[in-house]
């Protein structure tokens, strides 16, 4: 009877478990407001951290946005605008649509902000693209603040929508709170 009972249970289809992913908790939603020697001020998550940019082209205003736990940086770069305005906003966008190889699609929002005259692009980058979300924000006479957020980690985008979606929601927030001293 035994027996029968195995056969009978092993007859209908089989299917593994579909691969899945860790579970990921994010932070409750605090900020800090970053007041630097820099132009301009804004807010980030209070679970950042603001590290000095070790690159060779070593700028007091560039610097890094970095997530503990989650392996991603915010790369800041800021510039005084001088007559050059449409070569930073061209830069900007080649930079974003340069992962177009790898990118599903890339997703454009303007921003618009004329109490603060601060006015920008937020490029949402699809797919498995080394940058997932890339900004700029401009006074459009004398000043350029861009941004663009990558992950130490290998790009799959299935496994980072979360956290890319967390932090997307970060972002707008540095650019809706964003001002120019």
């Amino acid at each position: 009877m035994a027996a029968g009972l195995t056969f009978a249970s092993c007859t209908g289809d089989y299917s593994p478990r579909p691969r899945g992913y860790f579970r990921i908790d994010f932070p409750e939603r605090e900020y800090i407001t970053y007041e630097g020697d820099c132009p301009f001020v804004f807010s980030y998550p209070s679970f950042a951290e603001i590290n000095d940019d070790d690159g060779r082209l070593v700028h007091p205003c560039w610097f890094n946005i970095d997530f503990p736990g989650y392996r991603g940086r915010l790369h800041i770069s800021y510039s005084e605008i001088d007559n050059n305005l449409v070569d930073y906003l061209e830069d900007a966008r080649k930079l974003a649509f340069r992962h177009t190889v790898k990118a599903d699609a890339i997703d454009e929002r303007m921003f618009i902000n004329r109490a603060d005259d601060v006015y920008g692009t937020l490029y949402d980058i699809k797919g498995n693209a080394a940058s997932a979300v890339q900004f700029y924000l401009t006074d459009s006479a004398s000043h350029f603040f861009r941004g663009a957020l990558y992950f130490s980690v290998p790009p799959n985008r299935d496994s980072l929508d979360p956290v890319i979606d967390y932090f997307i929601e970060d972002i707008i927030y540095l650019m809706e709170s964003f001002a120019w001293k």
